[in-house]
């Protein structure tokens, strides 16, 4: 019998403020890419492409979050994901976010007040702190019981591996 998990998104910041912020054209991201992201994209059949912005991603985990209030994270965190890494637009933005909303048909005045009163603020800290905690320094990330699992993309067979050896499970 397989072990129970569920995924738990977590807002973890790769470079919040005041950490500087990559150059989309530097040699580290663009090497990267290429050695990397890309040969990766294409195996999987993504059409991802590098950004050319690295923006701060508090707004869009806080926007995340509400998405979550409503019942659509799921498509609302893909939304995210793909006009960051398909179109390079700035996620880091209010309205990239709002307009994100709109377009999947969630109320994007209501996502804009909560932005801009920083409902989600909170939350999206906490999973920060505890990150850090556990000593999150990659993403994506995969933990269980306050423990890294493995970092960086994995194979639905690594993950199933990962979880049968979670005590408790």
């Amino acid at each position: 019998m397989e072990p129970a998990a569920a995924v738990v998104w977590r807002a973890f910041e790769l470079r919040p403020e005041p950490v500087p912020a990559l150059d989309p054209q530097g040699e580290y991201l663009s090497r990267v890419w290429r050695d990397h992201v890309y040969p990766l994209a294409a195996k999987m059949g993504m059409p991802l492409r590098l950004p050319p912005v690295q923006p701060r991603s508090r707004l869009a985990h806080e926007a995340a979050k509400w998405a979550s209030s409503q019942g659509r994270f799921e498509e609302y965190n893909i939304a995210i994901f793909r006009t960051f890494f398909e179109h390079g637009d700035d996620i880091g933005q209010p309205d990239v976010l709002v307009r994100l909303a709109a377009d999947i048909g969630l109320d994007s005045q209501s996502l804009s007040a909560s932005l801009d009163n920083g409902e989600f603020t909170g939350q999206v800290l906490a999973d920060e702190d505890e990150a850090q905690k556990i000593g999150v320094r990659a993403v994506p990330a995969f933990a269980a019981n306050s423990r890294i699992l493995a970092t960086g993309v994995q194979t639905t067979a690594n993950l199933q591996e990962l979880i049968r050896r979670v005590p408790g499970l």
